[in-house]
């Protein structure tokens, strides 16, 4: 799926009036009975309280349709409609002619002086002030009247996007001036500022109300931005061959582990395991080695020089891909070790963690990267590699920076985990929960990105897949476990159950 600025969606609307054709005022109507239908399922109870606020422009317009439909089954919506400049978008306005012939609705224009209504908990606000179409902070009268939705105990729900948020950069805005919705419905598409951890307090819950626009509009759209589906993936697992031996399959080499974090390697070799690798090795200090083989039987160990943490670089030659991080500590011989494993390999490749931190001390090293490196940093981890950012939009495209300018894929980690792709393109994934925000979910990542890579997998598609099957795996487990007493173990111990819902996708 898509992502399209909030500027190419009004492209997408007007090839849809033209082209469909249907009139600006019957799209709103369509646009406005999908928000109801969504709407009426949720809260079903004809006696709830609604109070819609409506602005100028066709946002309020939806709002004003939405109140004429949900009147006509049977609810009773008290609207407010401001008119400050009294002139309403045409639709707007011929929206509020059609609700003044409407039985059942309370409507105050407000075009000066605006005396609020008594909100309770049992009240639901319909947000309809302002669409996609912002690009400067709210003021004046309507950032009053946010601030007095905020202040309120009811449950927001915002049409299209909160009223005052902008689609995408919300670097300068003003935060006190925009609507927190507990429920946002978006009219077909996602907006990227959606997917931003930042603006979670304003979009709350979100779904996608289908309005009918043009398929085709948004195919030829073109888009940095995508939200990756389980169709994307169709036919991306490889096949196994009846005569297949495990040498088909892939050796892996996991650098993991100093004293006292051996779960870490325990972890990520287990994952890598469960996500079909052929061998595994997995190098380790000495003070690690007896854990490691009788957590992980069926995993290779190979004993660094140090007793307690990585202090040597290994050949590389007989694996087909690397990973390094997970445990890993900091140490100054650790630091050495590092930038020197990194000179030796050539590719396949993932750097997680303490490797991260390490290279967020040595950027001079970055140029140095094999090509389609896959980093896997988390906020804090990005933040060191590319210095402090100021917010979820700046660090993604400090990200697509660096992306491109090293010709790495970079995981993102987060709610809707980030793959980005050496040319910028940014796939977000959809799968996961917040049960995974616990230790160890992060290692078992890079236990099954190292085991596709291994398999051969182009760096890009083992970082969608990966991420994709990682958070499936944490959704099934969550399932089983609820989101509190999920544990890493628990995910990967769901990975069998995710590889064959993919499969039998094919």
């Amino acid at each position: 799926m898509k992502i399209i600025s909030t500027s190419d969606i009004k492209k997408i609307d007007a090839y849809t009036i033209e082209h469909e054709p249907i009139a600006s005022i019957d799209l709103m109507e369509r646009a406005a009975k999908g928000l109801t239908e969504r709407f009426c399922q949720r809260y079903a109870d004809r006696e709830t309280p609604i109070t819609l606020f409506a602005g100028p422009g066709n946002n309020g317009g939806d709002a004003l349709a939405m109140a004429r439909l949900l009147a006509g089954r049977g609810y009773r919506p008290e609207v407010y409609l401001f008119n400050p400049k009294e002139s309403l978008s045409p639709d707007c306005e011929a929206n509020r002619e059609r609700l003044k012939e409407t039985a059942g609705v309370e409507l105050h224009e407000i075009s000066t002086q605006f005396m609020p209504p008594k909100l309770t908990s049992r009240h639901i606000v319909i947000d309809g002030l302002f669409g996609s179409g912002l690009n400067k902070p709210l003021s004046g009268g309507f950032a009053a009247v946010v601030k007095y939705i905020n202040a309120s105990p009811a449950t927001v729900v915002a049409i299209d996007i909160p009223s005052g948020l902008m689609g995408e950069d919300n670097s300068f805005n003003i935060p006190a001036h925009i609507v927190q919705a507990d429920w946002t419905l978006s009219l077909q598409l996602p907006k990227l500022a959606f997917l931003m951890a930042d603006n979670q307090r304003y979009v709350g819950q979100w779904e996608l109300v289908d309005i009918g626009l043009s398929r085709e509009a948004i195919g030829q759209q073109e888009s940095d931005y995508h939200c990756t589906e389980p169709s994307d993936l169709k036919g991306w697992l490889k096949p196994r061959a009846r005569f297949a031996h495990k040498g088909d399959f892939g050796r892996a080499l996991l650098i993991a582990g100093q004293q006292g974090m051996a779960g870490a390697s325990i972890l990520a070799a287990r994952a890598c395991l469960r996500s079909g690798v052929g061998l595994l090795t997995v190098h380790l200090p000495q003070c690690n080695n007896l854990m490691v083989q009788m957590a992980v039987p069926e995993a290779m160990t190979q004993l660094d020089f140090g007793n307690t943490c990585f202090c040597e670089a290994v050949e590389t030659d007989a694996f087909q891909a690397v990973a390094i991080g997970p445990g890993l500590g900091q140490s100054e011989e650790t630091e050495r070790a590092l930038m020197e494993q990194i000179a030796l390999c050539e590719g396949g490749l993932v750097l997680d963690a303490d490797a991260l931190n390490l290279l967020g001390r040595r950027r001079d090293q970055l140029p140095k990267l094999p090509a389609a490196t896959i980093l896997t940093p988390h906020p804090g981890e990005m933040d060191r590699l590319v210095g402090s950012c100021r917010n979820g939009y700046e660090r993604l495209e400090r990200a697509r920076q660096l992306a491109k300018g090293r010709q790495c894929v970079i995981v993102l980690k987060g709610a809707y985990t980030a793959v980005i792709a050496p040319t910028g393109e940014v796939y977000f994934n959809p799968t996961g929960n917040p049960g995974m925000a616990t230790g160890g979910t992060g290692d078992v990542l890079t236990g099954i990105l190292l085991a596709l890579l291994a398999q051969g997998y182009e760096p890009l598609k083992a970082a969608r897949l990966g991420v994709f099957l990682h958070g499936r795996a944490g959704d099934l487990a969550a399932r089983r476990m609820g989101e509190i007493s999920l544990t890493a173990s628990d995910v990967i111990e769901s990975l069998p159950q995710a590889f064959l819902e993919l499969k039998s996708n094919d």
